[in-house]
């Protein structure tokens, strides 16, 4: 009996590349011999996108396809896709053709060779500006800096997971998702694969400055309490400095008298102190709005429309 497979493919406004991306997924699974499904999930997308993918469901009954209410973003996609997805082994892939699909065949030996997870590991991104990519391996090397998990550098969502190691991400109740981390949280055998990452074959990314700094703050504070822990070293030692200053004031008044000049180097000290305390409260800030967004226990998605593959590899629908 050959394994069942399910590819999950996030999309948020992919219309110009879906049929190309499709064309090529489609002829890397057929040389799998493998039965399989490929689920899209689509996050709101406000272009073709939604067409595009009815089009192609009508011309292959092995996709479906997962319309969310509205845009949630990537995490939570991949969790809608991966709560759908029933194969013996799910495949991870963004659809903008820059993971290379036929990389499968290399994740497909591995996990028959007894690993769980299996990630493509960029060794090269083409395409990218120096920026992102410098800001991108500062940001790894920090997380895992603060971690206590050593999450994979340079890796993102393009991976193999077994079914223990889908059901397991299944299972975690919480609700802001980093996915990178997660994947290395749950543990199980994990192997990177080294490859080159490709320009985008059309459109453009999503991912601003702005939506990166966002996310590698999600990351942070989903894996990390250390800058809690900072928040109240420099507490400790700004109030040190604060004591042994005071005392030595104190004793400069007792023998030398006080001439009263220091307007300058007060209010300096009072904008240092206040600017300390203002970076500390917002670091407590941070974790706090997560905690309050978790105590909400909200359901991670809605789905506005939900149509399985109907091809005889097919397993029953979930209820």
């Amino acid at each position: 009996m050959s394994d069942f497979l399910s590819v999950v493919v996030p999309v948020y406004n992919e219309a110009p590349v879906l049929s190309e991306f499709h064309a090529q997924m489609c002829e890397v699974m057929n040389a799998t011999d493998c039965t399989y499904e490929i689920i899209y999930i689509d996050d709101g997308s406000t272009d073709e996108s939604v067409d595009t993918l009815n089009s192609i469901r009508d011309d292959d009954d092995k996709v479906a396809i997962i319309e969310l209410s509205r845009n949630f973003g990537k995490e939570i996609a991949l969790s809608a896709g991966l709560d759908h997805a029933r194969g013996d082994a799910v495949i991870i892939i963004d659809s903008d053709l820059q993971d290379p699909p036929e990389l499968v065949h290399t994740f497909l030996r591995e996990w028959r060779g007894g690993y769980d997870v299996v990630y493509g590991k960029r060794v090269d991104r083409r395409g990218e500006s120096r920026m992102k990519i410098l800001t991108a391996k500062w940001f790894y090397r920090t997380l895992n800096y603060l971690s206590d998990v050593e999450i994979p550098e340079d890796v993102g969502d393009f991976r193999l997971l077994s079914r223990r190691a889908v059901d397991a991400l299944v299972s975690l109740p919480e609700r802001h998702r980093y996915m990178k981390g997660l994947y290395a949280w749950i543990g199980f055998p994990q192997k990177s694969i080294p490859y080159v990452r490709q320009p985008r074959e059309a459109g453009r990314t999503k991912w601003s400055y702005w939506r990166l700094w966002n996310f590698a703050l999600e990351g942070i504070t989903s894996f990390s309490d250390v800058p809690l822990k900072v928040a109240t070293y420099i507490g400790i030692v700004t109030s040190g400095v604060a004591i042994i200053y005071g005392l030595f004031l104190l004793v400069r008044t007792l023998i030398w008298g006080n001439p009263v000049p220091g307007y300058p180097s007060l209010i300096i000290v009072m904008l240092f102190l206040g600017g300390v305390q203002l970076i500390c409260l917002g670091i407590i800030g941070e974790y706090l709005a997560r905690t309050y967004q978790e105590s909400k226990l909200r359901t991670l998605y809605f789905v506005k429309g939900y149509h399985p593959a109907s091809s005889p590899g097919q397993v029953a629908e979930p209820e």
